[in-house]
């Protein structure tokens, strides 16, 4: 090493250090963009949870109940959408349950009522015409 030059073996060297640092940063920041990827796919999944609803069928005398897909009180692995949940509560026999009647229930409640009226009046509408 006259001179001050480096040998091939220190250059060589060095290049291996810096090149697994490199590996290294790149497999930390994979791991890392991973993890956002399952945490975004597991919200997605929630919040696509969250638009469905379930039935609890009826007891006896008692009405069938509508709940969110994410109440706890009854577990059921059956969910409909939200225009099936707004056409079941146009149905006399069927209620919104009140553990899950949150503000979330509350628009769906409104919606199925406006379709019941909407209904109410097609149906008036074409016995007059008769």
């Amino acid at each position: 090493m006259p001179g001050g030059d480096i040998s091939d073996l220190d250059k060589n060297r060095a290049l291996a250090e810096w090149l697994c640092y490199q590996l290294r940063h790149a497999d930390k920041r994979i791991r890392e963009l991973e993890s956002a990827e399952q945490a975004a796919r597991r919200r997605s999944g929630r919040a696509h949870a969250e638009q469905m609803w379930k039935i609890q069928p009826q007891r006896s005398a008692e009405t069938a109940l509508l709940h969110r897909s994410g109440c706890g009180p009854y577990k059921s692995g059956a969910f409909i959408d939200r225009d099936a949940a707004i056409a079941a509560l146009c149905e006399p026999d069927i209620a919104p349950a009140e553990v899950c009647y949150g503000a979330a229930g509350l628009d769906l409640v409104g919606e199925a009522f406006k379709a019941a009226g909407a209904e109410e009046n097609r149906a008036s509408g074409r016995s007059r015409r008769r």
